[in-house]
């Protein structure tokens, strides 16, 4: 193991030089900085303390040599950001960001993680694993080691204000399909889908835990204690007032939370809700390397329900409002889920949307749950018929439309949920099993039993609608 100590008092001597640099930020840039002679001596400090041979990612090819890259000691590592601050007679903690400095420099390429900012309000503390995925909060501090300085947040203007992302829910997991780079360079993904649809195995179990909207507000990549990319314009914020004690009315911003709310006593119940429903998510995606044809196909059919639900969850900004031009093709996004967990191989054409309204009616215990939801059901494809077919649905009062939406959203969630409480993972199908309840033929056995103890052991917030 190389000694740092030459590295951390190299850094310390450049930051102390700072203070005879010009004041003004557009003088002293990462490139102006990396041509002082004095930079030198870092650079040579870097090569001892880490070698090329052990962290490759901080060198580049220049003039045939590999040396290290002034933009990613400068402007990755933040120390660019510090040099500044000190040239401008701000008060910085120097032996922190020495030490920050050596730890970016020496210490392993961290894996690159994909992080999700959600709405919603969580209790501090909160971690549950979601497969690959863990919903997590985090302080303010906690958030603040995530970067490669530290000491620096709170002292650069116009930087994010942490506060307003403590406490808040965030899924991560690690990104397999990208190495740590910390050349500095920007780094952008044109090819993938939405991240609501990217992530749909982590969002799935949450958006069926809860009746309340739950929304991914950015996506960042994160390699910790290298990059955390969180920006003050990607996080919803709105401003609230309170009257303090003296009668006074302050303004704060704060961030836009939403309605998804979890008390610290449910979080044990949505643990354990999570991790029977990520384990039925599994075995049907279990079927993508299946050798039968029925195994694949339900796995691609779950993929494709998630995400089209997802997709509609998404666009719906409050419990009963979207977009009025995107009103109507929710109602795709809808039937589409639908079609694709009740629908069989082996159906005909024919009567398809009667089947898939008494499938999933069959998922319901009660007569009056049936009749409901069939009716719902109904509703939706003729509103699907209507818009596909060139007409938009403009003869239906606005707020009686928005209703419908809300209950069809409700209905096509539980739909979800029951399917996969319900749905075998070898080669038999539910569509069957489904429309022989229908006939009241095996129903106990076959649907109310598993629901039951399903919503018994592990029930949604909502409670037990059987």
């Amino acid at each position: 193991m190389e000694d740092a100590s030459p590295l951390r008092q190299a850094a310390l001597t450049w930051l102390e030089q700072a203070r005879n640099l010009p004041s003004v930020p557009q003088a002293i840039t990462d490139v102006a900085l990396a041509v002082l002679p004095e930079w030198e001596a870092v650079s040579d400090a870097v090569v001892r303390a880490a070698p090329i041979s052990d962290h490759r990612d901080l060198y580049g090819k220049v003039d045939g040599d590999w040396l290290p890259r002034w933009s990613t000691l400068l402007s990755a590592s933040g120390l660019g950001d510090a040099t500044r601050l000190v040239a401008q007679g701000a008060k910085v903690p120097m032996e922190d960001i020495a030490d920050s400095f050596v730890a970016f420099c020496t210490a392993p390429a961290p894996a690159v993680e994909d992080w999700l900012l959600l709405t919603g309000c969580l209790p501090e503390g909160t971690r549950i694993e979601l497969g690959r995925y863990t919903l997590q909060t985090f302080t303010a501090d906690e958030l603040r080691q995530l970067g490669p300085m530290p000491a620096l947040y709170g002292l650069q203007p116009g930087g994010l204000d942490l506060r307003l992302l403590a406490g808040a829910p965030f899924v991560h997991a690690p990104d397999p399909d990208r190495a740590s780079d910390r050349s500095g360079a920007p780094w952008f993904d044109f090819t993938g889908p939405r991240p609501e649809a990217r992530h749909w195995k982590a969002l799935l179990p949450l958006i069926l835990w809860s009746p309340e909207l739950l929304h991914v507000d950015a996506v960042f990549d994160v390699e910790r204690g290298r990059e955390f990319g969180l920006h003050q314009n990607r996080v919803p914020t709105t401003f609230q007032i309170y009257e303090d004690h003296d009668g006074r009315y302050e303004e704060f911003e704060v961030r836009e939370v939403g309605s998804f709310h979890i008390t610290r006593t449910e979080l044990p119940r949505l643990q354990a809700f999570c991790t029977a429903v990520t384990a039925k998510i599994d075995a049907v995606m279990d079927g993508t390397t299946s050798g039968r044809r029925l195994p694949r196909r339900r796995a691609l059919r779950l993929e494709r329900a998630a995400r089209h639900l997802l997709q509609a969850y998404q666009r719906t900004y409050s419990d009963d409002g979207v977009w009025e031009q995107e009103a109507d093709e929710l109602h795709l996004d809808y039937v589409i889920a639908l079609e694709a967990l009740m629908a069989s191989p082996n159906d005909k054409h024919e009567g398809i949307s009667e089947r898939i309204r008494s499938r999933a009616a069959a998922l319901f215990l009660t007569p009056s749950l049936r009749e409901q939801v069939e009716t719902i059901v109904q509703e939706a494809y003729s509103a699907r018929s209507k818009y596909v077919h060139g007409d938009v649905l403009k003869d239906q009062d606005e707020s009686k439309k928005l209703a419908a939406l809300r209950d069809l959203r409700l209905i096509v969630r539980q739909i979800v949920l029951r399917w996969l409480v319900l749905t075998p993972y070898d080669t038999e199908d539910l569509a069957p099993l489904l429309d022989s309840a229908v006939d009241d033929t095996g129903r106990e056995r076959a649907i109310d039993e598993p629901l039951r103890d399903f919503f018994r052991a592990t029930p949604p917030q909502d409670g037990n609608r059987l």
